[in-house]
């Protein structure tokens, strides 16, 4: 599609994907960051509420199991521990018994501590991961619905005794704070970049429209170079055609003329003579339809091949020729199938050292299929220098641009043979 290859659209089709692949990493940036500031906030309350609430209140007795001291923390702390986000509270002590808990049910009840809540009691600090509810300690927590972040905290008894303070908290937080961040920052993303596009779209459609102008300003200079040098070849080959052709033939029947009044050795001479200026003759013809070809729509693709060939004969290089399908072609591909056929005849005149060719054209399909093959030394692939059949690469090149192909097929004593298609539409 046409549209495919404007530069505008591919500008626009950039644009759109980069805003994808910015929204989709903002996206992935923002949730990290929002769950690293949710644990963060969930960290500091855990720690504020340890040190600052449930510590004051631990009362004496409490790591004795006293049910007085059970009783006294959960009248003066339990409604100021359970704030903003925490859905439950738990106080351990070393040896993994559950001091106090707003469920009375887990109370005096002994799990083991993992590593990690070892080692805040044992160094302080404060860690906090996702709640696993498939343990039995967390039994309680499956009915709240939803993942529970757990935070603990180190705090002391009022004996001096090393206390884990642990608070559950929903994951609701953290998904507000996503959101609020997410809602922050991607319309700024967004609005960016869209700005972007809208202010240099303009600009790469006048430099586009810059470069399709010199483009065809280029492709008009060139038309007119290869009219002027056309116009110049033609001039050439009418001049020389007028001219030299015509004195060589005119002095070729004079001399017919006079070794046929001729007797003697001077007769042999003359018809010797008139021979060298008919073979002159016939290759400063073939030179002509070199330097300008001829009408192919006029005289048609078959006389011209005739005529390149025909020094090939002269030479007495057996040359089958067989032109068909080029009747109603487009002039383009039927001048195009004529400059790769006179390349070809060309090298394998200049290289090949045949004794034999065959030149086809025939319609295959919607193409002009051009096959010339001959049985000379052949060359391997890869062997040639930059000068050898430059003529043939120009060619294919051409080839190429008219949406053909151009394969070259030679080995080392096996001939050559050069097949072209050029699509007709």
């Amino acid at each position: 599609m046409r549209w495919l290859k404007n530069p505008v659209v591919q500008f626009l089709a950039t644009g759109f994907v980069m805003l994808v692949v910015v929204l989709v990493a903002t996206s992935a940036l923002s949730r990290s960051a929002a769950d690293e500031e949710a644990v963060a906030d969930a960290r500091s309350l855990t720690r504020v509420l340890g040190t600052s609430v449930a510590e004051p209140a631990v009362p004496s007795g409490l790591v004795d199991g006293d049910a007085a001291a059970i009783d006294r923390l959960d009248r003066t702390a339990l409604d100021r521990l359970l704030v903003d986000d925490v859905l439950r509270i738990k106080i351990w002590d070393v040896g993994g018994t559950v001091l106090y808990s707003d469920r009375t049910e887990l109370i005096g009840a002994v799990y083991p501590l993992d590593e990690d809540e070892l080692e805040v009691l044992r160094d302080g600090g404060t860690d906090a991961e996702l709640s696993d509810l498939s343990k039995p300690e967390n039994r309680f927590e499956r009915d709240v619905g939803g993942d529970l972040l757990e935070v603990y905290t180190r705090i002391e008894s009022p004996e001096g005794e090393p206390l884990l303070f642990e608070a559950y908290l929903g994951v609701d937080r953290i998904r507000e704070s996503r959101a609020q961040v997410l809602a922050r920052f991607l319309p700024i993303t967004i609005g960016s970049i869209l700005a972007l596009v809208v202010l240099s779209t303009p600009l790469v459609w006048l430099l586009s429209r810059r470069i399709s102008r010199a483009a065809r300003e280029r492709e008009q200079l060139l038309e007119a170079a290869v009219r002027a040098s056309d116009g110049e070849r033609l001039r050439i080959a009418r001049d020389l055609h007028d001219g030299v052709v015509q004195d060589l033939a005119g002095s070729s029947m004079a001399l017919s003329t006079v070794a046929a009044r001729t007797a003697g050795p001077d007769r042999t001479q003359l018809e010797e003579v008139g021979r060298s200026l008919r073979v002159s003759m016939r290759s400063l013809r073939s030179l002509l339809v070199e330097i300008y070809p001829p009408d192919l729509h006029t005289a048609g693709l078959a006389a011209a091949v005739d005529d390149l060939v025909a020094p090939l004969v002269a030479a007495g290089i057996e040359v089958d020729a067989d032109v068909s399908g080029d009747q109603d072609a487009p002039r383009s591909a039927v001048a195009l199938v004529w400059r790769v056929a006179q390349e070809a005849v060309r090298n394998a005149v200049r290289h090949s050292r045949a004794t034999r060719m065959s030149l086809t054209v025939h319609r295959q399909g919607g193409a002009l299929v051009l096959e010339v093959v001959d049985d000379g030394v052949g060359f391997a692939p890869g062997t040639l220098v930059a000068t050898d059949r430059f003529g043939l690469r120009a060619a294919e090149s051409l080839v190429h641009e008219h949406g053909g192909s151009l394969e070259v097929e030679s080995a080392p004593g096996s001939g050559t043979m050069v097949r072209v298609e050029v699509p007709l539409a």
